[in-house]
């Protein structure tokens, strides 16, 4: 496999296949990108996707085509979408600290101690960010598993794994905080410049957030584990419910009678969109509600606003029935004549017998109708006639 002489080059070629590269990470989730499609993308032109292959941007898997993992976790952690949480990552950083602390303690040269000093805080850097984006994909991973899983064993095993990792960052930030407090404390003693002084403060300012954010990672995870244990003993009393139904034996193992005529389920009916109309019948011999209409009447009566005003009667002029016609050249019936002659489409609208007169401007807009709203149903030719300083195809029906 060939590999990218320079930044340049690498830059070059991601840029020339941007838009490939963006439908292959928009569609990582699925294995669907064929060869046919990519091929479509590239203009065509195999030897830029073999490219591709040969300096290991994407590989082959037959008919279809998917990113390598180097690149799809590259853009995956630029765009902060990554799904996987590694915590060992944080471990590497620990260890890479102490290493170069321990080197910065036992070297003389001031020019390699400042390389080493300088390798600290970038691993302390380091630390921080991966911890926090730990902290942000656990966060996203916790919702999106109790949001979107269908089968709620896979759903509460994998919130017990999240919970697990969410213990292991847990882990790592103390870890981090006790090397910084009282692992080193020579080191930081000694290289304790104005430099370090603020990246040591941002960094456990950093880790103390992400620790406060995983306590309520934690609460939210024991609510999303308690509410799938309530929602499988509801289900699971819904069977046995609809399993006593099937075999007649609801009424007589359980108190379902008794239950329900203790309930009032009027407030469990869903809201509707009209008012809802009496009975008739009940207001014809309901002394509640005769009193009730009694009282609605003497209100109207004493209103305020007293009787509305009235619009005047209508005059009957207006009533009287007045029409207008309209004299219109139906283009449906000239189409459907076109369609049963032999002759083209310009002669026909020209020769046509109209129930009006008509001029030649309006026939030949009436061509140009025909030809646009009829375009399916006709078939135009590459042939062109003159008549009058008109130039027109010749379009005869299919």
């Amino acid at each position: 496999m060939s590999t990218f002489r320079s930044i340049e080059e690498l830059v070059k070629s991601l840029d020339r296949e941007k838009e490939l590269l963006k439908e292959m990470f928009a569609k990582r989730k699925s294995l669907s990108f064929r060869y046919d499609y990519a091929l479509e993308m590239t203009e065509y032109k195999e030897e830029r996707i073999r490219y591709l292959i040969d300096y290991g941007v994407i590989r082959d898997t037959g008919d279809f085509l998917e990113m390598e993992d180097i690149y799809l976790k590259f853009f995956e952690d630029v765009l902060e979408v990554n799904e996987e949480i590694n915590v060992s990552f944080v471990q590497d950083y620990l260890t890479r600290l102490n290493e170069n602390i321990d080197y910065y303690l036992k070297e003389n040269n001031e020019q390699r101690k400042y390389n080493y000093q300088r390798e600290v805080k970038r691993c302390l850097k380091n630390i921080a960010l991966t911890t926090v984006r730990n902290v942000m994909d656990l966060k996203r991973n916790m919702d999106n598993t109790y949001k979107n899983e269908p089968n709620y064993k896979i759903k509460k095993t994998k919130l017990v794994r999240l919970d697990e990792k969410r213990n292991n960052i847990a882990l790592l930030i103390r870890k981090s905080e006790e090397l910084i407090d009282y692992g080193q404390p020579v080191f930081f003693r000694v290289a304790m410049d104005v430099q370090m002084r603020n990246v040591v403060s941002d960094v456990k300012l950093q880790l103390n957030d992400s620790y406060h954010n995983l306590i309520e990672i934690q609460k939210q995870i024991i609510h999303y584990l308690n509410l799938i244990d309530y929602q499988n003993r509801i289900f699971e009393k819904v069977k046995k419910l609809k399993y006593l139904k099937d075999q007649f034996l609801l009424e007589e193992h359980t108190s379902i009678r008794s239950v329900a005529a203790q309930k009032n389920p009027v407030w469990m009916e869903p809201q509707v969109g009209y008012r809802i109309k009496l009975s008739i019948d009940n207001l014809r011999t309901s002394d509640e509600a005769f009193q009730i209409l009694k009282k609605l009447v003497a209100r109207q009566k004493n209103s305020p606003k007293g009787m509305k005003q009235l619009a005047d009667a209508i005059p009957e002029g207006y009533l009287d029935g007045q029409s207008q016609m309209i004299d219109t050249v139906n283009l449906q019936e000239v189409h459907n004549s076109f369609m049963a002659s032999s002759t083209h489409l310009f002669s026909f609208v020209m020769n046509y017998r109209y129930r009006k007169e008509v001029t030649r401007g309006e026939k030949l807009i009436f061509f140009c109708q025909l030809a646009s709203q009829y375009a399916d149903e006709l078939r135009f030719t590459d042939t062109y006639e003159i008549s009058d300083e008109v130039e027109y195809p010749l379009i005869y029906a299919k």
